[in-house]
């Protein structure tokens, strides 16, 4: 069984960072992508940032110059660093991951718990 567990969530001040962590474990064949959302109190979960298992990357024009995705293959870990925060970035973080478990099947999407990212003085 897969699982995501995000961690690195917590209060921080206008103008600080914090660096998310989301592990994946269980058994996974592949990862084809690896994807950070968020979802405000009454909005709709948005897509923050993406990274292939090329190496490439993408993020939502309100993090762009702010954030940085990236990923560690050997330890199966994906990393959301996120600086110059804002009172608008307030939410709570998700994982989430396209991946196979077996060759010869079809990736399924897989999501963690979530973590709580709070901006506020």
């Amino acid at each position: 069984q897969v699982q995501l567990v995000e961690s690195g969530g917590g209060l921080v001040q206008p103008g600080g960072s914090l660096r998310l962590s989301c592990a994946a474990s269980g058994s996974i064949f592949s990862i084809n992508v690896m994807n950070w959302y968020r979802q405000a109190p009454g909005k709709q979960r948005e897509l923050v940032a993406t990274i292939t298992s090329g190496g490439s990357t993408n993020y939502a024009d309100s993090v762009k110059g702010r954030f940085t995705i990236s990923g560690d293959n050997t330890k199966k870990t994906t990393y959301l660093q996120m600086n110059s925060l804002k009172p608008e970035d307030t939410a709570v973080y998700y994982c989430n991951g396209n991946m196979k478990i077996r060759s010869w099947q079809p990736p399924n999407a897989y999501w963690g718990q979530g973590t709580q990212v709070t901006v506020s003085s």
